[in-house]
């Protein structure tokens, strides 16, 4: 069967496949890049590249045996869930799997993750290779069959490792390097797996506060944050997407229309802070505008005002948190 699957992808690259054996020129993935956990091993090519922010993968901590019921398992798997990421990579056929490994094994206990499972060959268990070709395929590596053809011809010729531990910022990190030999003049491949803990990102699916969960905020907190103002990036246009939104800021000030509001525009940090002041200035000019032309609010009752990054309610350094800062607020006067 992997006889089968090895032809079927030459035929598949035919004369476009590269010379037999060739090293890529160059990275064979757009904007892929080296994770910060890490580094390729020193000239190698970076040839398959998948990031997942928030996903589930097993992987496997023993060695890969049939279980009672006859099917495939491993001694021990970690479960986890978090941001995955998988990288391939092609490395010299002048270098031999040991220094590979060696290497990623020296760089990972220097960044503190102990090794929970390491083998080589037939001390994996019965025929690991087997377990890592069918996601190292044709669809993930990239630029051609050559590239792939490594981790095939090699799956015999293997050692693998699996790591854990925690990075500085406290959360838990897991990573697996499966590396090749150089076989049939082909050169040696790398693949990692990296999966850092983390906690899902909220908020992707918003429900628009109502106008009388505005008012109440308002009045208790003499705010409140409205994330069903949407603007592309860089951009000072309110979206079509956002009138679910609009439609109860507007309905909440006509049913107060005592109540006058600063309408507020906040930034994430990023970019220059110039720039994202001047931007949430206009942000809020926009939703002003928004609300008294499409729904006749008097503008009197508004005063737009920008921000910028200077009133955070999350931290900037991560995705979930810039999302929560990027907000449009309405703030009693």
């Amino acid at each position: 069967m992997r006889i089968h699957r090895l032809l079927g992808f030459m035929v598949f690259f035919g004369a476009a496949s590269l010379a037999h054996g060739q090293m890529p020129k160059a990275d064979t993935v757009k904007d892929a890049k080296d994770h910060p956990l890490l580094s390729r091993f020193e000239g190698s090519k970076l040839v398959g590249y998948d990031v997942k922010e928030f996903d589930e993968a097993a992987l496997p901590a023993g060695k890969r045996l049939r279980n009672k019921d006859g099917k495939w398992g491993f001694e021990k798997t970690f479960q986890l869930e978090g941001k995955v990421t998988r990288i391939a990579y092609n490395y010299p056929k002048e270098r031999s799997s040991l220094e590979v490994m060696r290497n990623y094994q020296a760089a990972l206990e220097k960044a503190g993750l102990k090794i929970a499972f390491a083998c080589a060959k037939e001390t994996c268990g019965q025929d690991l290779g087997d377990h890592w070709i069918d996601k190292i395929d044709g669809h993930f590596i990239k630029g051609g069959g050559d590239y792939w053809s490594p981790f095939n011809y090699g799956r015999r010729d293997m050692r693998y490792l699996a790591a854990s531990g925690t990075r500085p910022n406290g959360s838990a990190v897991h990573a697996v390097v499966y590396v090749v030999s150089p076989v049939k003049d082909y050169n040696g491949g790398v693949y990692l797996e990296i999966v850092e803990g983390k906690a899902m990102e909220t908020g992707k699916v918003a429900a628009t506060l109502n106008a009388a969960d505005m008012a109440k905020s308002i009045t208790s907190e003499g705010k409140v944050a409205i994330y069903g103002v949407h603007f592309d990036t860089g951009k000072a246009d309110v979206k079509p997407d956002s009138k679910p939104a609009l439609d109860e800021m507007a309905k909440m000030l006509q049913q107060n229309q005592k109540l006058k509001v600063f309408v507020v525009g906040h930034t994430d940090n990023q970019g220059e802070l110039a720039g994202n002041l001047s931007l949430s200035q206009k942000r809020a000019e926009a939703v002003v505008k928004s609300l008294a032309d499409g729904y006749k609010v008097d503008a009197r009752r508004l005063s737009p005002k920008g921000v910028a990054s200077y009133a955070p309610l999350a931290s900037n350094n991560d995705d979930a948190g810039r999302q929560k800062n990027r907000r449009v607020e309405l703030v009693a006067q």
